[in-house]
């Protein structure tokens, strides 16, 4: 054989090798659809309404985290609390359906033990799940014990149905013994959830971890001295709609408000110091909302479930490196409670159930379009406790827009703002001859978004009586101690 030919052979035995080692380290390299999924760590604080996210009224120096947590997230500063009261709320974030669908549309009822949720979805997905504070959709007592086959998917349990002693605050593991948080509840469940999230750093499995805080809700005077010590009750600057008669309370009680966000803020500090320090961070989807807010004397009204703004946003922000980077995004769609399920799934290509009813904002997040119409729905069905009847509450059905707030009650149109021109909400245009034409846009747009969801706007009667719930005089069912 020519010395020549000999070569040219050798040379292409040489090539074949080479790419056939090329080959099986291109099958050997990990393909991006073979990545992990992302864990979630989703926080929810109770009552924490979006103003005091990054409130003027807050000095810099005593609210720092929360703040610097936005500045590396993607807020979504219109979205909204869908039903702005506790339970309702937080059986729409787990079932990605709206309050008139699940039932749970008055608090201490239970949620189906068979609804689809987001702990089974991910469970059945391959995530370990865990779920570490107050719960508040089991319907039983707020001080019983939850058996694992009402947990809804969710395996490792540190829980409490709801209490507001956070400092002698009881929960249940995986048997009816009672437990005790060792001091204020929000920063031992903090530790909790910490100690999870080194114990599951190196796992192969991802994982979704609830952690659920009960405060900045009332009571606001309980917060660790050390919190309570930064703030002058008498020196911190009010909303301009609180009204004259309701200064007093803000004042008090808003000094104790910020204290509890205070004493979060410093949970919210470790929480993304532990994510660093287990190498969690860049691969965790991190969100932080609240169930709804609280009206802290705004309007001349106390706590939630109305459709004010003080009470019906929450702040909304999701942290993902991996795919979000640390530029700070604002987005403007009024993303609802039910959009919270379907949006993190979509995050984590996991398949979205059938029953769900919410919106998939994961793209939107990621820079796309937005799936919506630019509106959602903020509902009472059947107001009770607080705001029962004889303290002026309704029911009502409202839209809550980019840039407008427009609601109706059962008899007929109640409110109307323009939120960006009259961001206090302290000009109802209901009636105003000059916006005549806005408020038959708005309402014709809210009874399309009503027909589209399938809801009559009954009385509250006919909803307790369809669900079969037993209320007291005003509305609360009796199982709340």
């Amino acid at each position: 054989m020519k010395s020549s030919t000999i070569q040219s052979v050798s040379s292409r035995r040489v090539a074949g090798t080479f790419l056939l080692s090329l080959l099986c380290w291109l099958v050997a390299m990990p393909s991006p659809a073979a990545e992990k999924k992302p864990n979630i760590l989703f926080v929810i604080a109770d009552q924490w309404r979006e103003q005091a996210l990054d409130s003027p009224a807050i000095p810099t120096s005593k609210r720092r985290t929360s703040m610097r947590w936005a500045k590396v997230s993607v807020r979504c500063f219109n979205a909204v609390s869908g039903m702005p009261v506790c339970s309702p709320m937080r059986a729409s974030m787990l079932t990605g359906q709206r309050p008139l669908t699940h039932g749970v549309f008055i608090n201490d009822v239970p949620l189906d033990p068979n609804a689809v949720t987001i702990g089974k979805v991910l469970g059945n997905a391959g995530y370990d799940t865990a779920f570490v504070g107050k719960w508040h959709v089991d319907g039983h007592g707020r001080l019983s014990f939850i058996p694992r086959e009402r947990r809804q998917g969710f395996d490792y349990w540190k829980v409490l149905e709801c209490t507001h002693n956070y400092t002698d605050s009881i929960f249940y593991g995986d048997t009816s013994d009672k437990l005790h948080w060792s001091g204020y509840d929000a920063i031992d469940q903090t530790h909790d959830a910490l100690q999870y999230l080194r114990e599951h750093a190196k796992s192969e499995k991802p994982f979704v971890l609830y952690l659920a805080w009960g405060p900045p809700h009332d009571p606001y005077l309980t917060a660790p001295e050390k919190y309570r010590a930064l703030y002058d009750p008498n020196k911190l600057t009010l909303r301009g709609n609180v009204t004259e008669s309701m200064m007093a309370y803000a004042h008090k009680n808003l000094a104790g408000y910020y204290a509890h966000c205070s004493a979060l803020d410093d949970c919210i500090g470790e929480i993304r110091a532990t994510l660093k320090e287990t190498g969690l961070d860049e691969n965790t989807i991190l969100v932080f909302t609240a169930d709804h807010g609280d009206m802290l004397g705004s309007q001349g009204l106390m706590k939630k479930q109305k459709p004010y703004d003080e009470c019906a946003r929450v702040p909304l922000l999701f942290r993902w490196p991996r795919a979000f980077g640390d530029k700070p995004r604002e987005l403007d769609a009024p993303v609802n409670s039910e959009d919270l399920m379907p949006t993190l799934l979509g995050l984590c290509g996991v398949p979205i159930p059938k029953s769900v009813e919410g919106l998939d904002y994961s793209k939107y997040l990621q820079g796309g379009a937005n799936p919506g119409d630019g509106a959602t729905v903020l509902t009472c069905a059947a107001p009770f406790g607080e705001w029962d009847r004889r303290k002026g509450g309704k029911e009502y059905r409202a839209i809550r827009t980019t840039r407008y707030t427009y609601a109706r009650d059962l008899n007929g149109p109640w409110l109307l703002f323009d939120d960006q021109e009259d961001p206090l909400q302290m000009h109802n245009l209901v009636g105003d001859p000059a916006h005549t034409e806005l408020q038959a846009k708005l309402d014709d747009w809210l009874r399309r978004k009503l027909r589209q969801e399938n809801d009559e706007f009954l009385p509250g009667d006919e909803y307790i009586k369809k669900w079969g719930w037993k209320v007291d005089a005003n509305g609360t069912a009796p199982t709340a101690p």
